[in-house]
């Protein structure tokens, strides 16, 4: 116990310590996926492949674990975990495999580097295993009178932010399946940001953190901000020097009418 509770609170250090190093870096050097993608970075793999593989250990990890918490059995915690397992289950099942489906951007795709997949695949094991640890272990829920309001209130937050997550995916992915290049994708949310789909993730993750009310939850949305912002910042600004005649000016890089 003791050494399992010693683990877990260095993970959690961890977890807030490569927030800020996170940031700083993707202000300055964006991943090379994407419409950032170029090369010097190594083998590249299939981009369906590529994000099932790195974000599964969110779904087999999670299973592995939970059973072996003090509060495995406990409805709130079984609650609780959900919202996350059904992202997960969403950006590692579902979401890879609309990208296979997606016949025309399968083939003219460029590959996505194994090293970044390999990255995040060792950040999804951290987090996977906080998340987890905490929902199924250490969190306390006996005496939690406030426990329900939390948990609707940020599942509420959750729900939204994955609706215009998945929703803005799709608009993405269906102007590739349209082919003839990079196109400025319209309506939605996409008339107020650049990147609904990040904002989208980020209101997913404040969601969890209110859900939660923990450390844990409130440093992974810590995380993803980290990790989101810059990488909306840089596709704002390349949509902007791409497009710099038809591009809207109003728009947001991901928070609308703010940032």
């Amino acid at each position: 116990m003791g050494s399992d509770h010693t683990f877990f609170h260095y993970s959690l250090l961890t977890l807030y310590f490569i927030g800020p190093p996170t940031f700083i870096s993707l202000r300055f050097l964006q991943a090379p996926y994407g419409k950032h993608q170029r090369p010097g970075w190594g083998p590249t793999m299939s981009p369906p492949l590529a994000w099932f593989l790195m974000e599964s250990p969110t779904i087999w990890l999670t299973l592995f674990l939970f059973p072996f918490g003090l509060h495995s059995s406990n409805p709130k915690a079984l609650i609780l975990i959900s919202p996350f397992l059904l992202h997960y289950f969403h950006r590692t099942c579902l979401y890879p495999l609309r990208l296979h489906l997606n016949t025309k951007h399968r083939k003219t795709a460029s590959g996505f580097p194994v090293s970044v997949a390999l990255i995040a695949f060792v950040f999804n094991l951290l987090n996977a295993y906080l998340q987890a640890r905490w929902v199924s272990h250490y969190r306390n829920y006996e005496g939690d009178y406030w426990f329900w309001w939390r948990f609707l209130g940020g599942l509420v937050i959750f729900l939204g932010g994955m609706a215009v997550n998945i929703w803005s995916d799709r608009v993405l992915v269906g102007l590739k399946r349209e082919g003839g290049g990079y196109k400025v994708p319209r309506g939605g949310w996409f008339e107020l940001v650049s990147c609904p789909n990040y904002f989208g993730e980020i209101m997913e993750w404040f969601g969890w953190a209110v859900m939660t009310w923990s450390w844990v939850g409130l440093g992974f949305f810590l995380y993803t901000c980290a990790n989101l912002v810059p990488r909306a910042c840089a596709n704002h600004n390349w949509y902007l020097e791409k497009f710099r005649e038809d591009y809207p000016k109003a728009r947001k890089a991901v928070i609308p009418f703010l940032y």
